[in-house]
């Protein structure tokens, strides 16, 4: 998939407010046993990259230091006519910082108001001395809106002849 592509798929409106409703995700990666792992993550849309930041202990940290590639899942409703999703494809870059990622604190931003940002932010920054910064670069993106009919192509496939 090209960058247009992907800034195709990311633009879409249902996409965007997607993206701007939550910070929560599911990650999928292999682990240094090489089995499949997905776990929910705190992510932040940078607008070119999916921010995730952890403890630099964190077993995800050494498992994509080895085995970069992952898939990330954004999703939301309850019902099929409310089920949206945005699938993502792509690399993971690792940088450890010092004290906590700024993405963090943003993400957190989204979702919460300013007196209980403030509490978060100060324990945080008594609890990381350093963190994991997992940059997420995406070479593959769909978005999803099955009750809109935005749907995999193969599905579509199937539900044409029941649209008669």
């Amino acid at each position: 998939m090209d960058r247009q592509q992907i800034d195709d798929e990311l633009s879409t409106p249902g996409a965007q407010e997607l993206l701007a409703s939550t910070s929560a995700a599911h990650l999928a990666y292999i682990g240094k046993d090489e089995t499949p792992r997905v776990v929910p993550v705190g992510f932040f849309w940078t607008g070119t990259q999916f921010v995730i930041a952890t403890a630099s202990t964190a077993p995800k940290v050494a498992a994509l230091s080895v085995r970069p590639a992952v898939a990330l899942a954004i999703d939301t409703g309850d019902t099929p006519d409310q089920a949206r999703a945005l699938s993502v494809r792509g690399q993971a870059s690792i940088e450890i910082v010092d004290g906590p990622v700024e993405e963090y604190l943003a993400a957190a931003r989204k979702s919460m108001d300013t007196e209980a940002v403030a509490e978060f932010e100060q324990n945080v920054r008594e609890m990381y001395d350093k963190m994991a910064r997992i940059a997420i670069t995406p070479h593959w993106v769909r978005y999803y809106d099955f009750g809109a009919g935005r749907m995999p192509h193969f599905l579509q496939e199937l539900a044409e002849p029941n649209q008669s």
